[in-house]
């Protein structure tokens, strides 16, 4: 960071741009994290909304901050917000003098943003250019690295382009991320990271090429969240450890299951991330019967994150928490209301943060940092991975 700041902003992208082209070579550097003893915690904080307040963030307790997003505009990185995301990212960059350690990542895509990766990364040409951009901005604003938040290659997500040709695009586009960024090391004597933020299931991995791209990136993220699929007709888990007892045939998946998955498709365990829910889904149903799990439901009702569930709802208004053994997942029922609300809490944390430790996993993310603006989970995270 000292260095990348000392050096004028417009020589260094210019320069870094013409070592960009020359790192098109068939050999690669090697990612740069899981050095590190300890496992990562990774903070997705959302810039969506304008200004982030960045003073409230704790960053002694994170490694990672990944800005959510950046968006795609004529194949190439584009801060969609303007002078809200300029500022975000400079505020963001200072945080690293209070923990020198933190590494600040832009994210590029998400669930809206998604719509032209298929366009940007359609040929080897227009790859380079769009890996040249986000490098681009990496440097402009002295951060650390690019993550990857395509919802999904080779699937229509929220109504994308999408063609076979993802599945190796896919793979293409984090390959030249890494070069770029290796690259723009020889200038800054700065190490950065690839990542990237997957689907959590074996559908993800069939549209993808796994097992080549951990070989550019140092974590794959698992969205080991939303499991509802937006399919809101029956109230199941959204964010499990562990497989229930009892599903709704063809709904079955889990964090657990995730893993597992990936791993077989090539990622190697300590690349792997565990991703935590700072929000709930709630849904109407349809009778009090089986105190709403699995059961039919009406719509999707809103909630909102994890603060106001724990001091609003949990044992209170109406709202019985309950634990499922199996699955290692809370839920909430209003017998009343017929509301039932899915949801991580610190009991389904300290699992997840359990399971990456026995299973010899990279650490744990979570989406998103404001949705537990009194840090019940984040301490939860770094009291069981053991962050002072």
């Amino acid at each position: 960071m000292k260095i990348a700041r000392a050096i004028n902003l417009t020589v260094l992208v210019f320069t870094m741009a013409v070592v960009f082209v020359v790192a098109y070579a068939p050999a690669h550097g090697q990612p740069t994290a899981n050095k590190a003893v300890k496992q990562v915690i990774i903070g997705y904080v959302g810039g969506y909304r304008g200004l982030v307040r960045t003073d409230s963030i704790d960053v002694a307790r994170l490694t990672h901050i990944n800005y959510a997003f950046v968006d795609i505009k004529d194949n190439r990185a584009w801060l969609h917000n303007g002078k809200t995301d300029e500022v975000n990212l400079r505020r963001l960059a200072a945080l690293k003098t209070k923990n020198p350690a933190l590494k600040i990542l832009i994210s590029v895509g998400g669930w809206t943003w998604s719509k032209h990766f298929s366009d940007a990364v359609l040929t080897d040409t227009a790859t380079k250019n769009f890996a040249e951009s986000a490098v681009a901005i990496v440097a402009k604003y002295g951060i650390d690295g690019v993550d990857i938040d395509w919802e999904y290659p080779g699937m229509e997500g929220d109504g994308n382009v999408y063609r076979p040709q993802d599945k190796t695009g896919y793979t293409r586009l984090f390959k030249y991320l890494r070069q770029g960024l290796d690259s723009l090391a020889q200038i800054t004597r700065q190490q950065y990271c690839v990542t990237t933020a997957v689907g959590a299931s074996q559908q993800f991995i069939d549209h993808t090429e796994m097992g080549k791209v951990q070989q550019y990136t140092d974590f794959i993220n698992l969205m080991t969240y939303d499991f509802t699929d937006g399919d809101d007709t029956v109230a199941i888990h959204h964010t499990n450890l562990y497989a229930p007892l009892a599903y709704p045939e063809g709904r079955l998946r889990s964090a657990d299951i995730c893993a597992r998955e990936f791993m077989a498709a090539g990622v190697p365990a300590k690349k792997l991330v565990m991703g935590i829910a700072f929000y709930g889904h709630a849904m109407q149903m349809r009778s009090a019967q089986g105190l709403g799990l699995n059961q039919k439901a009406v719509k999707a009702v809103q909630v909102g994150g994890f603060s106001f569930i724990h001091d609003s709802l949990v044992n209170k208004r109406g709202y019985v928490r309950y634990w499922d053994t199996a699955a290692h997942a809370p839920y909430l029922f209003n017998e009343g209301r017929k509301i039932f609300i899915t949801y991580d809490d610190e009991q389904s944390v300290k699992d997840k943060c359990i399971y990456t430790k026995q299973q010899g996993l990279g650490g744990v993310m979570f989406w998103e940092y404001f949705e537990d603006k009194r840090e019940y989970l984040l301490r939860t995270i770094t009291d069981n991975l053991e962050y002072k």
